[in-house]
């Protein structure tokens, strides 16, 4: 029996006819992912969903989906979809994380000069029969700084075409390296001088914890007078409320926004404001575009519906339906102990080292290394895949290398990684037992046996009496469970480690209290997805 997908989004004709001409029943129904009572109603008969951003896959969507295998996102975001609830019921998510890439760069760039001259006013003032040619007075972009938050796959677009305008480019990412920076031509520099230099700042960064409100009301006192700000991103990375009134006091003298906190954006702080150019969330808005993701997305699951190939997915590295049973849990050990390093890791990353010993060696490493470098620069990089991460790895100047070696220890196999930055280098390394499940064994040369939870803490300390009662007591007081507690030292009284698995997250006022211990020396939350 042919698989059946609905496509539930505006795709294109010609995406919906590759499934057609693939062998796959399809359903194109553009308006079906507005109507969620409707939707969810008829997704039970499906194996495969397209989309767009209009259709919402939560988690009530995907319990009632009984036959979903596969959703397909036309384009990179996927914050319209419940990718923890998918997993959980065995379901992928893809993505096309490269095929508007040009077109959002392009997008920004428009935004710049629309800002700079104030183009959408005077158009509409010309219009109305004004010519008020004094009103309109703009800026050169011409020698002019510009500052980008994010300088990956889209960043380095406008990075080059700002360039090609005779701009000055400034960055700020944490994982460009020094050698990146100079190819693409830019200063990399910390946010905090991005902000005190430049004349225009343009976001191109994912939402995360790190990055969301990451231009508020303090970042913009420490900008220059008359700073311009473009935003084709994410909503919810600027605080517009934050950023209107500084508009309002002429600290900001324009801002061009293609994104909001809430979509669609029927109202914003920052509508009716002067030199203020909104657009409906168009960065991917092109013919070109469109048609790039829709083709390419009707491809990826055609491909995985009818013979089991695994492509650009968010929730899954690509592996072949043979190989999949024995390599799935050291896939997962892979995304943790990348997961492990970038959650630790604040600086720039230079090296990347990664060395498969005995069984490992043996396995399909390339989806091994994508899974280690996806968990890597997750934490930084929200959108990344399996597929992605090594080239997004690249763009950054990392250095990757790999080594294979025969058993050398009482693992049949295990995975070691190692990552270089300008400050220091950091090392973990882990296995699967029987029960398929990751551990870790080693971390800073350190050997230890530990259980790999959904929330932890990773610990460091002189080796001394009492860092067990310590750390003990302070989670106790604060009403965390441990569930595991795992130990480590390299020599006696030298330096020493714990991983806790504990039952809920751990935040900062109850860390405070253990770092308030001199004893205790660091101390970091971690959270793995271990569905």
């Amino acid at each position: 029996m042919a698989p059946r997908v609905l496509v539930s989004d505006k795709l294109s004709e010609t995406a919906v006819q590759i499934f057609r001409d693939r062998g796959v029943e399809v359903d194109f129904l553009p308006d079906v992912g507005k109507d969620k009572e409707k939707l969810q109603e008829i997704i039970g008969q499906y194996d495969g969903l397209a989309i767009r951003s209009a259709t919402k896959v939560t988690q009530k969507l995907i319990e009632a989906a009984d036959k979903l295998k596969v959703v397909g996102r036309a384009g990179i975001g996927v914050d319209n979809v419940d990718i923890p609830a998918a997993s959980r019921r065995g379901v992928i998510v893809m993505n096309t994380p490269f095929g508007n890439s040009i077109t959002t760069a392009e997008h920004a760039i428009a935004l710049l000069f629309a800002v700079a001259r104030q183009i959408p006013a005077a158009d509409a003032s010309t219009q109305a029969g004004k010519w008020e040619k004094s009103k309109f007075m703009g800026v050169e972009i011409t020698g002019k700084t510009l500052g980008l938050i994010g300088c990956g796959n889209i960043g380095s677009v406008v990075a080059s075409r700002a360039i090609g305008l005779k701009m000055h480019v400034v960055a700020f990412d944490p994982f460009l390296s020094a050698e990146r920076a100079e190819e693409l031509g830019v200063e990399k520099v910390e946010l905090e001088e991005l902000f005190k230099r430049a004349d225009f700042i343009t976001l191109h960064v994912p939402l995360t914890d790190k990055t969301r409100a990451i231009i508020d009301a303090e970042a913009i006192a420490s900008m220059k007078e008359g700073v311009r700000i473009i935003n084709c991103a994410r909503g919810g990375l600027v605080v517009e409320a934050d950023l209107a009134a500084a508009i309002r006091s002429g600290k900001v003298a324009g801002a061009g926004f293609d994104v909001f906190e809430v979509e669609p954006a029927v109202e914003s702080p920052l509508f009716g404001l002067p030199n203020v150019v909104c657009t409906p969330h168009l960065g991917a808005s092109t013919n070109e575009a469109q048609e790039n993701v829709a083709l390419q997305v009707a491809e990826q699951m055609s491909d995985y519906l009818l013979k089991g190939a695994v492509t650009n997915a968010i929730n899954m590295p690509s592996i072949s339906a043979e190989e999949a049973p024995r390599l799935k849990p050291f896939v997962k050990l892979a995304e943790v102990l990348g997961a492990f390093v970038g959650q630790v890791t604040e600086s720039a990353i230079k090296e990347v080292e990664i060395l498969y010993d005995g069984s490992t060696a043996n396995m399909n490493t390339k989806a091994l290394t994508s899974a280690v470098l996806a968990g890597l620069i997750r934490p930084q990089v929200a959108d990344v895949n399996m597929v992605s991460a090594p080239i997004m790895v690249k763009e950054r100047g990392i250095i990757l290398s790999e080594a294979r070696r025969d058993k050398s220890g009482v693992f049949d196999g295990y995975i070691k990684l190692t990552v270089k930055t300008a400050a220091n280098t950091r090392s973990v390394a882990g296995t699967c037992f029987s029960d398929g499940k990751p551990r870790f064994i080693q971390i800073k040369g350190i050997n230890l046996d530990a259980e790999v939870g959904a929330n932890m803490v990773y610990t460091t300390n002189a080796d001394a009496p009492g860092i067990i009662g310590i750390l003990g007591t302070e989670f106790a007081n604060a009403g965390v469970n441990i569930a595991n507690f795992s130990l480590g030292r390299n020599r006696p009284g030298g330096d020493a480690i714990a991983l806790l698995y504990v039952d809920d997250p751990v935040g900062e006022k109850v860390l405070d209290l253990v770092l308030a211990h001199k004893e205790i020396l660091s101390a970091k939350p971690l959270v793995f997805d271990v569905a």
